[in-house]
């Protein structure tokens, strides 16, 4: 017998009804979902950005590209940074996914966007997806000058895998040192591979944009066979036992969602522990409903809400 579930915002719904949408995620399943890609093309119509491509060399020889855009003509040189991490389950995505999230901030607060291409699960497991992601933010560190970046206000951002990811960097990058990271943005983050709160289970058995089924196989793609006291908290970041030390966090997600009740804890042990983060859980959101219908009203909110405490932090820190 299924929970009884948050109901979704009247409007979202109407826009969703009839879309293919599926219980579970498999390997034939992804292979085809692969093949749907945004071309950046879309994202870049109609705005005036300059446009840079690099290669960034991991640890293990890897040539790992990184998209670099900022305001056409631009010559400030201590602009904030946003480092976006595309989402995809860990498994799908690439770095122009959702890419008019960051865009937005680019033309809003002048800031350089970098979005990465981390290697994705199953090709790669453990900890490299996140390793990626953080060798390609301390090249942007290290070259912070060259690309006009003020290596005090780097800001990583990521939705859903994307956001986990980034969750997981900053623990690094507390834990080793740096790079500095003023701020953290996570977007209906999967920040958990035990999947199984109460919104993880509500979200389970029927058709839906991301259900505790696609979640189990996202992880178990990352994990493999990882035994529970292995599973690193850089990959799972609901798995760190300090959460104190780390930069401000923005973190949102809806009500009808499996990740509601992990990104809540989430925020909590932060408070806990100390430090500040704004929480945002929107009545009858489901999983990325910003990001697939960026004009319906409850994503209208949602976006702005966001932007606005971007705002607030950035003129802050100036």
């Amino acid at each position: 017998m299924s929970l009884p579930r948050p109901a979704l915002d009247p409007d979202l719904a109407a826009r969703l009804a009839g879309m293919p949408l599926g219980v579970t995620l498999d390997a034939e399943i992804l292979l085809q979902m692969r093949q749907y890609r945004t071309p950046v093309e879309t994202y870049l119509e109609g705005r005036s950005l300059d446009h840079l491509e690099v290669e960034v060399e991991t640890a293990d020889g890897f040539a790992m590209p990184l998209s670099i855009f900022r305001q056409a003509g631009a010559n400030a040189d201590a602009a904030p940074c946003i480092y976006w991490v595309h989402g995809g389950g860990m498994v799908m995505g690439d770095r122009f996914a959702n890419l008019d999230i960051p865009l937005e901030w680019l033309e809003r607060f002048g800031a350089v966007v970098v979005t990465v291409d981390y290697r994705l699960a199953p090709e790669v497991s453990g900890s490299t997806l996140v390793e990626d992601c953080y060798q390609g933010l301390a090249w942007v560190a290290a070259h912070a000058a060259d690309l006009g970046i003020d290596p005090a206000r780097i800001i990583v951002a990521g939705a859903s895998a994307g956001g986990g990811l980034a969750a997981g960097m900053v623990l690094m990058a507390r834990d080793l040192g740096g790079p500095a990271i003023s701020a953290q943005i996570l977007i209906c983050p999967m920040l958990d591979h035990r999947n199984d709160t109460i919104s993880s289970r509500q979200y389970a058995g029927d058709p839906g944009v991301w259900t505790q089924e696609k979640n189990a196989f996202g992880w178990k793609s990352v994990l493999g066979g990882t035994g529970e006291t292995e599973v690193s908290p850089y990959v799972s970041a609901a798995r760190a036992a300090d959460l104190s030390g780390l930069p401000t966090a923005y973190i949102d997600a809806g009500t009808a969602e499996v990740f509601r009740d992990e990104n809540a804890d989430y925020a909590s042990r932060i408070w806990a522990a100390g430090g500040q983060a704004e929480l945002h859980i929107w009545a009858g959101g489901f999983h990325g409903f910003d990001a697939m219908f960026p004009d319906a009203p409850l994503s209208t909110t949602a976006r702005q809400a966001r932007t606005a405490w971007l705002g607030r932090f950035l003129n802050a820190a100036a």
